[in-house]
């Protein structure tokens, strides 16, 4: 009994869908036809207002003209009603008269008029127009001018009496044809999903089929549209569950290629720490031999001198170490969010050469700009980040009088998307051919020896790759060899369309 309750209600609830579809339609449409005509309504009223009110001002000024030796107060009280009765005959509407103050000047209308006004007259008599509707009368208050200056204020009185019957019999026409739209579309809607239902239900008896172990031959139903395409679906069936199969040996191997990379991420895990534990070591085991020194020596003022800057120079190192540690733990371990957003570029290139400049004087090294304007999606602060390891690359493992040179320009990637690409150039050292493919992997030093004596821990530029990934951008090495390097950074100009959520414009 519950199949057959749900043969009858499928019918039924996608006929009623179609019905309350054509219901939707008609409601939306009549309501913004009839939003339209009430618009177009206003819209033509107020263009008919503004203009009588333009030619009323025009005719007082002319009528003025003539009584010229008259104060604008003086010409309200005396001339007031004729000027009324004669913009009543032009416009072909009733005009009334006020005085600034509030008071009747004069009406064309057969009496003086009822409506209570007090409210609009005060906003009018600052120069601005009012409408004041009751029933199937409307009121227009608009500023009479004379000379620049405000006069008094003029009042049409207008019939909507047309406007409203006009808008009711199309409200009434929507109703009548909508109800035969609605009648007419649910019966054609009934017949129609009838016909639909009958072929899902031969449709489902042959899965039924299929699930119990008999196959179809040919196709339950022949026809050009989905049914038809579900139909031959059906039948192809069989062949799928092979495909299925297949896809399942697929999916397994990928498993396996995904438990074989977290196996190796793990063992980058255990690098990772060897690696650090290594380098931490390294500080720690100076800072403790120049402590014991420190004991043994106490009256050695030149040990305890170089034992001081020793230890500081170790615990400096120490304290970078761990910090740059800690960052790349972050990009690696969590979702690193950054705030991305249109900056301009030249500022902060700016700024971070000015920040290395007593570095590089006290080094003997020169640092140049060639900065073209642009704006750049990246993170501000990570940007800086960015510019300045490898500024302070360029200047720490650069020769006496040697320069740094930091330049810009845009760029269009072989997709058509815009870049932007920041090249950091140094007259410096240089990087060994063997090296050149290790420079960013973490805790990577080209010379112990050197990284020590510059204060390096060879994660400054595995760092700089990292967040450059995470703002859709890359970092690469140019050149190398003993005349200098060149590093190249790559961001966008725009916000990708792959960025998540979280990285946001502000």
């Amino acid at each position: 009994m519950s199949q057959a309750r749900l043969r009858i209600g499928l019918k039924w609830k996608a006929a009623l869908l179609l019905a309350l579809l054509l219901i939707s339609i008609l409601v939306v449409l009549s309501s913004l036809v009839l939003a339209g005509i009430k618009e177009d309504q206003r819209v033509r009223l107020e263009h008919t207002f503004a203009q009588e009110a333009e030619a009323a001002n025009v005719r007082t000024h002319q009528d003025y003209l003539v009584n010229a030796n008259r104060s604008p107060d003086d010409y309200m009280e005396l001339s007031g009603q004729q000027l009324a009765v004669d913009l009543g005959a032009r416009s072909g509407m009733a005009v009334t008269l006020y005085k600034l103050d509030g008071t009747l000047a004069g009406t064309s209308l057969p009496f003086q008029p009822k409506a209570d006004v007090q409210d609009a007259l005060t906003y009018t008599a600052k120069g601005r127009s009012a409408y004041i509707t009751e029933g199937d009368q409307l009121l227009y208050l608009a500023p009479l001018y004379l000379m620049d200056e405000q006069i008094g204020i003029i009042q049409f009185h207008a019939s909507l009496a047309e406007q409203h019957a006009f808008y009711h019999r199309i409200q009434r026409l929507f109703v009548v044809t909508g109800a035969a739209v609605l009648i007419a579309g649910f019966l054609i809607g009934y017949l129609y999903v009838w016909r639909q239902a009958h072929i899902i239900g031969k449709l489902n008896r042959a899965a039924q089929k299929i699930g119990e172990g008999e196959y179809l031959n040919e196709p339950t139903v022949r026809r050009g549209d989905e049914l038809g395409e579900l139909a031959q679906g059906i039948y192809e069936m069989s062949g799928r569950i092979s495909s299925s199969v297949r896809q399942l040996t697929e999916e397994k191997q990928k498993l396996l290629e995904a438990v074989a990379r977290l196996e190796e991420l793990e063992q980058q895990q255990k690098q990772f720490i060897g690696n650090i534990s290594h380098e931490l070591k390294t500080p720690l085991t100076s800072i403790i031999a120049y402590a014991d020194l420190l004991e043994m020596y106490r009256d050695d003022s030149d040990l305890l001198e170089e034992a001081r800057e020793r230890i500081r120079e170790e615990a400096g190192r120490l304290y970078s170490l761990v910090e740059k540690s800690l960052q790349l733990s972050s990009l690696d371990i969590y979702d690193f969010q950054t705030k991305a957003e249109i900056v301009q570029i030249v500022p902060i290139l700016h700024e971070a050469a000015e920040r290395l400049q007593a570095k590089a004087e006290q080094l003997s090294v020169t640092i140049h700009t060639s900065l073209t304007e642009g704006t750049v999606w990246a993170d501000p602060d990570n940007l800086m980040h960015i510019v300045l390891n490898l500024l302070d690359n360029g200047v720490k493992y650069n020769k006496p009088g040697g320069t740094v040179t930091i330049a810009n320009q845009r760029a269009v990637d072989p997709q058509g998307a815009e870049q932007m690409v920041i090249t950091i150039k140094d007259t410096g050292i240089g990087i060994p051919e063997e090296a050149k493919d290790r420079i960013f992997d973490p805790f990577y030093t080209v010379s112990s020896d050197r990284s020590r004596a510059r204060g390096g821990t060879g994660l400054g530029l595995s760092l700089v790759r990292r967040l450059a990934e995470k703002q859709h951008g890359t970092v690469q090495l140019m050149h190398s060899g003993p005349e200098g390097s060149a590093f190249a950074v790559t961001l966008p100009i725009h916000r990708p369309d792959t960025a998540p959520d979280y990285l946001l414009e502000s």
